[in-house]
């Protein structure tokens, strides 16, 4: 396909999420964090490549929606108003201080009701791993429409997400996390730590802390302390994964640590290599499975779209470590697997073309997940927006 008709294919889509779920309609709004935070990165991409400013606003008018819906307790909850416990007024101010949540449809478990794993999946609360998406939208929004206080909040989202999922064990060994809070994060309603939730926050806290420095003059929180923690946790960490979505989030991240070392903000030059190195024992195991080969009722498409995203940031990284001056060493260490992990780059193509088909989409594992798997579906087409700090 050509630049123009993908870009038509994304407006089509994001249109049509737009309007489904009461961004551009008068739909009650179905907000979803994870899903959202694609949009809004989608959004600002299509305002990168069409100049029209429908789209900035689209993306700007969903953070205030994301906000004022997810950033305050259920319709069904005892309490009301703003999850961080301000009033208002500071609210309105600081929506991020309380962290946001999921959007599940069901009410989160309380502390004393009973443990069903299987429920949990439906069940609302708050995620580690959403919230560094968002963050990451937020941080998008500042550079792009060259306002801080989108990144202001991002900050102090991570600020409160941190001091909130981050705990100690023991003194004598490095902080762990939990994997989903309730509402309020008042307690863990899932105590284990998620795979690649401290690579995640580690490597959104120096996002964030290279994009406050864009904005002289501007205060906003340090967190130095965060990283430094983060650092600590991801020590001998093993990232590999054969799932497609870990997968393509290794690549992701493998790409913004690049970007970020390159832009001289960031000292794990290591980091990248060391992603790419444990990204491909899964993408090898994942091929051999072939997943692809299954009709549309036995996959699930925003999964499989991580993978494809992750794979576009491959190609941005070859073109990167080209293009810009780092080390030899650095050099010498990624490029040969970078080479290795292109050789699974057309698996991103025929990811996108198979959930193109409307065929697909008509069965119930992509009408299940449709939101999720429209917004991912675009990010894999135009990705730019989503993969650059």
């Amino acid at each position: 396909m050509t630049r123009n008709e993908t870009t038509s294919i994304v407006r089509e889509i994001m249109a049509e999420f737009a309007d489904l779920t009461g961004l551009s309609s008068r739909k009650s709004p179905r907000r979803y964090l994870w899903t959202d935070a694609f949009a809004v990165c989608n959004f600002l991409e299509l305002y990168n490549q069409t100049g029209d400013s429908k789209y900035r606003q689209l993306a700007l008018r969903l953070v205030d929606q994301v906000h004022h819906v997810l950033g305050r307790h259920r319709d069904d909850y005892p309490r009301q108003g703003w999850i961080s416990g301000l009033g208002e007024k500071e609210g309105e101010k600081h929506p991020t201080a309380g962290g946001l949540r999921i959007g599940k449809k069901i009410k989160e478990r309380r502390p004393d009701d009973p443990f069903d794993e299987r429920l949990e999946w439906d069940r609302d609360g708050q995620y580690y791993h959403y919230l560094t998406k968002w963050m990451h939208a937020l941080s998008l929004a500042s550079r792009i429409t060259r306002e801080p206080i989108y990144n202001v909040w991002a900050i102090e989202l991570a600020k409160t997400a941190h001091a909130r999922f981050a705990y100690i064990l023991s003194p004598r060994v490095p902080k762990r996390m939990y994997w989903k809070m309730s509402i309020d994060l008042s307690y863990p309603l899932v105590p284990s730590m998620g795979h690649h939730d401290p690579l995640d926050g580690f490597i959104i806290y120096n996002e964030l802390q290279a994009t406050a420095e864009k904005f002289s003059g501007v205060s906003a929180p340090d967190l130095t302390a965060e990283i430094s923690d983060m650092a600590a946790i991801c020590e001998g960490k093993n990232w590999m994964t054969e799932d497609p979505l870990g997968i393509g989030d290794l690549l992701c991240n493998a790409y913004k640590a690049a970007q970020l070392a390159t832009g001289g903000n960031f000292e794990q030059t290591d980091l990248p290599g060391i992603l790419l190195d444990s990204s491909l024992p899964g993408l090898e195991a994942y091929s051999r499975t072939n997943s692809l080969e299954l009709p549309a009722d036995y996959r699930l498409a925003f999964r499989e779209l991580g993978l494809a995203i992750g794979l576009k940031a491959i190609e941005r990284l070859r073109d990167l470590i080209k293009r810009t001056s780092v080390s030899s060493n650095v050099q010498r260490a990624v490029y040969p697997l970078i080479e290795a992990v292109m050789e699974y780059v057309p698996l991103s193509e025929r990811i996108a073309t198979f959930w193109l088909d409307h065929r697909n989409k008509e069965d119930g594992s992509w009408t299940e997940h449709r939101d999720i798997n429209m917004v991912m579906l675009a990010t894999s087409l135009a990705p730019d927006a989503y993969l650059t700090l």
